[in-house]
Parts: structure tokens; sequence; C-alpha cells
């Protein structure tokens, strides 16, 4: 489940230091907050690869981290994203430190990955 991200050139944040250092880059990070759930596996990740290989704009830097198992680098992700309240899977994008875009879960159940995708890549379009 890690591997359909890093294998497509995603980054693991795998602890505080890596989520701090990351988004204290300029440009844009996307970053999955990525679950064992059937929704990550079925419209979360596949929506955002959608997202990433058809958008013309793309951000900059592209990372993930696993809730559950890269449990540091969540605590500290979440930080950064109040005050939405803690969701898996998720996607958000930050822009120069700063969420500008964000999917909670209750927006990724029962969309499709297409609808997904759609979602990100008028993000993209916007801030990247």
């Amino acid at each position: 489940m890690k591997e359909e991200l890093t294998e497509e050139g995603f980054t693991e944040l795998l602890n505080a230091g890596e989520v701090t250092d990351q988004l204290q880059k300029e440009g844009t990070t996307l970053v999955v907050i990525n679950s064992v759930c059937g929704c990550s596996a079925g419209t979360a990740r596949p929506g955002v690869l959608m997202a990433v290989a058809n958008s013309q704009k793309k951000p900059d830097h592209l990372t993930t981290a696993f809730a559950g198992y890269d449990v540091e680098a969540v605590k500290k992700l979440r930080e950064h994203l109040l005050p939405y309240p803690p969701s898996s899977p998720a996607v958000a994008l930050f822009k120069d430190g700063q969420l500008v875009h964000f999917i909670e879960r209750h927006q990724i159940e029962g969309r499709s990955a297409q609808m997904i995708a759609h979602n990100l890549i008028a993000a993209f379009d916007q801030y990247c």
C-alpha cells in the first residue's frame, strides 16, 4: 500500500522532523495521508495518481505518510491541518508551508477515483 505511491515518486515522511523540513520548502507540497481502509485503496490513491499523471500543473513535491504506521509524522502533519479533525485517508496541498486545499475522508468515501482526480487537478491548476 505504501509502494503504490512511493513507486510513483512520492517521498515518505516518517517522522516529525521530516514533516517540518518538507513544509519549510518553497513551492507546493502534496501530502497523502495513506491508510489501510478500502476507500484509500479503491479511490484515494488511484485518484491522486490520476491527478498527478494527467495534470499539466503539478506540485513541486509529492509526499506521503501512513496513518497508524508513521505515527510521529502523521501527528505533526495534523498540527498543520488544523482546524480540520484527524482524517485518513486524506490529501493536503500546501503552498510555501500553508495549507491551501484539503480533501477529508468524508470527501473520499463514496466518490470515484476520477472525481478525486478532478478535484485535485483543479487545485493544482489554482495553486501550482
